[in-house]
């Protein structure tokens, strides 16, 4: 493509110049067709914040969204369309399988020259992402469905680096027909092949340390806390920080969060002890060491997942850690003692080593004006020059509908479960169906087995169109199975209200950053708590009572003679589910 060119939104957009992607200029694009939802909601807001945000506020910080360009969806399907790639083979073979014969293909020839001239003068890190026609609509937003794959691309060869790149673009293509995405797509009622990809190409922001690259510090903040502690409101939102790369969020990881009203505030947790269990102990970066076996079809082929020493190594944690004093039992800011590390961010919200909340704040204002929404936004922060790089923008599906619940209501005999530390808002009558992880039989080591029953009955209510109520033990969509079941949202796609039973060894906080809780949220599903040291409960005994309609060893489904109410308060994070 030539000159310029629109896009479905309107928006000029660039033909790809190596001058633009290497000087953090506006985003170009390769090829014709749509830049998919991701691509759009960078390409829409850098306007945006070229209006709005104001420099002088913020001397000391570059801010920029890092270079990238658009692979527009015209090529997919030039793609899919010269490799005659077969809907059977879409179908019916396993995500390796698909993933193994897309490497096999050829990308079109009008592309080939552009990614060339990429790797010929780019050496820093690539991040090659999916951004599909389908992420448009806020109600399925499709958080974490398809791939994100990094590339070192540091080889003194270029045609080493040229082709990892083009891997790292087929494997985001393949991933539209991973079981995953193919399985939320039916969920939401769209076909094998409604779906098209955009590719970004973005540069990764970091540093590099050695053998590795990463940034001080990833996160992700919302204008809109689902869940919101006693010191905040909904509306003062909530930001989740990591150090490293942000897969630490957005699989669930444990990570630091607080809210933009109260920066200095610590998170709820019971005592130090509680602390020292609940803080990051490890972190992503992108491997520039030795290659790794040759693993296209990995989507963290290049990425190595590093402790706490290496950070210490690399000077990074500094700027981002407490240190727990046991002779005092207390925690204090910063590594000047020793003893156990805590990535608290202390430094920077305590002490404000940069103003990191005012720009959240300025930030995220500026994005809500731009979509007259609230908004969830992904950045990555480098230290010593101090840069942000603006890495998402989504829209936020937020509710200011009132829902009361009485006093009574939790006193009332006929309850099957309440909590008071629930996401979500409003009422539902019209669930008739339970699924439930069965108390007697579960075992942390069952959970991915688990999984694959749950996904086998969702199978079923998305043929019928009905939904049900999900219980279960630890945090759902865990990254880690012993720590919780590791469902995508395709295998839970029908159900309207969640359930977790923590254990003693399965006892985490909600993780709002992670993709899993995004789709929650965007398409209204509550999440109810019912922790093990709380005063709450679910009343096991009736559950087994009711009539059952499908059973395995560890998961049973039960039907109800008359629908159950559910009603959450999201003003205080209250809910009951009346039988």
């Amino acid at each position: 493509m030539t000159g310029s060119d629109k896009n479905h939104f309107g928006d000029e957009l660039d033909s790809f110049s190596l001058e633009a992607f290497s000087d953090h200029k506006k985003p170009s694009v390769i090829g014709t067709g749509s830049p998919g939802g991701k691509a759009k909601g960078l390409i829409g807001i850098s306007k945006h914040l070229t209006q709005s945000f104001n420099e002088k506020d913020f001397e000391e910080i570059d801010f920029n969204i890092p270079s990238l360009t658009v692979i527009l969806s015209d090529v997919f399907d030039t793609f899919m369309a010269q490799n005659q790639v077969a809907a059977e083979m879409l179908t019916e073979q396993s995500d390796d399988r698909i993933a193994h014969a897309f490497q096999t293909y050829d990308l079109p020839f009008g592309v080939l020259g552009d990614l060339r001239a990429i790797v010929d003068q780019i050496h820093f890190p690539l991040a090659v992402r999916s951004s599909s026609i389908l992420e448009d609509a806020l109600e399925s937003p499709f958080a974490g469905i398809y791939a994100t794959k990094m590339i070192p691309n540091n080889e003194s060869d270029p045609g080493v680096r040229f082709l990892k790149l083009t891997e790292a673009i087929k494997f985001v293509y393949a991933s539209t027909f991973f079981k995953a995405a193919k399985d939320y797509r039916k969920a939401i009622g769209k076909g094998l092949l409604d779906e098209k990809m955009a590719v970004i190409i973005q540069e990764v922001v970091g540093r590099k340390h050695g053998h590795r690259y990463y940034p001080d510090i990833s996160g992700v903040a919302r204008s809109f806390n689902y869940y919101p502690p006693s010191h905040s409101k909904a509306e003062d939102g909530i930001v989740n920080l990591a150090l490293g790369l942000g897969k630490t969020i957005v699989d669930g990881d444990p990570s630091w969060w607080f809210t933009p009203k109260a920066p200095k505030a610590n998170p709820p947790f019971l005592g130090v002890k509680e602390w020292l269990k609940q803080t990051q102990l490890q972190f992503w970066s992108v491997n520039l060491g030795p290659p790794p076996a040759y693993d296209p079809t990995n989507e963290s082929e290049y990425l190595i997942r590093c402790g706490l020493k290496e950070a210490e190594y690399d000077d990074t944690l500094k700027s981002v850690a407490s240190t727990y004093d046991p002779r005092n039992d207390r925690i204090n800011v910063g590594l000047a003692e020793i003893g156990p590390r805590l990535v608290t961010f202390a430094p920077i919200l305590v002490y404000n080593l940069f103003p990191l909340n005012n720009l959240l704040k300025h930030m995220i204002k500026i994005c809500e004006q731009a979509y007259h929404s609230h908004v969830e936004i992904e950045f990555a922060i480098t230290l010593n020059p101090t840069r942000l790089g603006l890495l998402q923008v989504r829209a936020l599906r937020a509710t200011n509908e009132e829902t009361t619940i009485s006093e009574d209501e939790f006193e009332q005999k006929d309850i099957l479960l309440y909590s008071d530390r629930v996401l979500g808002n409003g009422e539902l009558d019209s669930i008739q169906h339970i699924l439930f992880v069965k108390p007697k039989t579960f075992l942390a080591k069952h959970t991915p087995q688990i999984a694959l029953d749950i996904e086998r009955i969702n199978a079923t209510f998305i043929e019928s169109e009905q939904h049900y109520i999900l219980i279960g033990f630890g945090r759902w969509g865990s990254s880690d199975p012993w720590l919780g079941t590791p469902v995508s949202w395709g295998q839970i796609s029908q159900a309207k209200s969640i359930i977790e039973s923590t254990l003693p060894e399965m006892d985490k906080e909600f993780s709002q950053g992670s993709h899993f809780f995004h789709n929650i949220t965007s398409f209204g599903v509550s999440y109810f708590s019912v922790r093990y040291n709380d005063n709450t409960r679910i009343d096991w005994d009736w559950l087994e009572t009711q009539k059952c309609i499908s059973e395995t060893e560890l998961v049973k489904l039960v039907k109800l003679d008359n629908p159950l109410k559910i009603k959450i308060d999201g003003r205080c994070g209250r809910g009951v589910i009346l039988k």
